[in-house]
């Protein structure tokens, strides 16, 4: 785990202000990001992760109806599709997702949703989450509550939370795409066709906040739940390291474990999800986790064993994070290879 004391905090705290000269707007998150709640989440995550929904594998019908829950509730919100995109799709063809091994998936599609920036909207910022998870076997529903019916929901309540913001007169500086998708459990598929076909340029794209399992706790933080893994912050960005330092620290005070981290970790968890494929490509990209559990890509992954206080904590902290990014004066600098 990185310890990081008191002193380290307050020198990253008065380089960051140095460096930003007016970092942003003196606009206080905190009245927003607690518009972020246990409830709100329980009641999306108990629809995605409803027997409904089939376990939502990839192209599936389950999945088709999560994705068509996930824009209505950006439609209440008044959240609208990208610029430049014809609706709430990017449809992704079966060939491209059969084109590494042949699964016989059919034609999906990525979910998408847009804030655009006050200042700068030509520079976004992403913050994905995959919302398929593995179907149905023998009989038996994957939910896939926590994998990743979790950050599903928690992009909902975030992009929720701008846009109360926005409606304040607080609006990010910079744009936001709000991205769910799908192909995750099959090799990384949507957000590999998203980075080989983007919306936006990837030389535009600041960084992408990727949001994969943070519902539950995992065996090495038995005893609370007040924490999550921070995996990749630092391996392209020290200033998005640093970001989600202050972000942490200012607001919601979450052990930030840096386990996974590791280069030599032998789960590599890095290389495992989608912020992955903006990684690769140079984008600075942070993967928030909450580690396995007995759960874990079984059909006992239920809503009902989601602790949707900490799913609330880690939501809001990965808001808080993409406040700081959406607003200060620059965006991170890619100072590593």
């Amino acid at each position: 785990m990185k310890k990081i004391s008191l002193l380290s905090l307050s020198v990253i705290l008065t380089l960051s202000c140095a460096s930003q000269k007016s970092s942003f707007a003196q606009v206080d998150p905190t009245k927003y990001m607690n518009t972020i709640t246990a409830d709100e989440l329980k009641t999306h995550l108990y629809i995605v992760a409803s027997d409904e929904m089939e376990g939502r594998e990839t192209g599936s019908a389950g999945q088709k109806k999560a994705g068509v829950y996930l824009i209505d509730q950006y439609k209440k919100n008044d959240i609208s599709f990208p610029t430049g995109a014809a609706d709430f799709y990017q449809k992704i063809p079966a060939a491209f997702l059969n084109a590494k091994r042949n699964e016989n998936l059919p034609d999906s599609e990525n979910v998408w949703a847009y804030i655009e920036g006050s200042e700068k909207p030509n520079e976004v910022l992403v913050i994905s989450a995959h919302y398929d998870h593995v179907g149905t076997k023998n009989g038996e529903i994957y939910n896939g509550a926590d994998d990743d019916g979790s950050g599903t929901v928690a992009l909902l309540e975030i992009a929720q939370a701008f846009q109360i913001a926005k409606k304040a007169g607080h609006g990010p500086k910079r744009s936001i795409l709000f991205l769910h998708v799908t192909g995750e459990e099959h090799g990384l598929h949507g957000s590999r066709y998203y980075s080989e076909n983007p919306l936006f340029p990837l030389a535009n794209t600041i960084t992408d906040i990727n949001i994969d399992m943070i519902g539950r706790r995992d065996e090495a933080h038995a005893g609370s739940n007040n924490y999550v893994y921070v995996i990749g912050a630092n391996r392209l960005s020290t200033d998005l390291d640093n970001i989600c330092t202050i972000a942490n620290a200012k607001y919601t005070n979450l052990v930030l474990d840096y386990k996974y981290n590791d280069p030599k970790d032998p789960n590599h968890f890095y290389e495992r999800s989608d912020h992955y494929n903006f990684a690769k490509n140079g984008v600075p990209s942070v993967f928030l986790f909450n580690g396995v559990h007995a759960d874990y890509h079984k059909p006992t992954d239920s809503p009902d064993k989601i602790e949707y206080d900490a799913l609330a904590k880690r939501a809001q902290f990965a808001f808080v994070t993409a406040w700081e990014l959406a607003n200060r004066s620059e965006r991170p600098i890619v100072d590593k290879k």
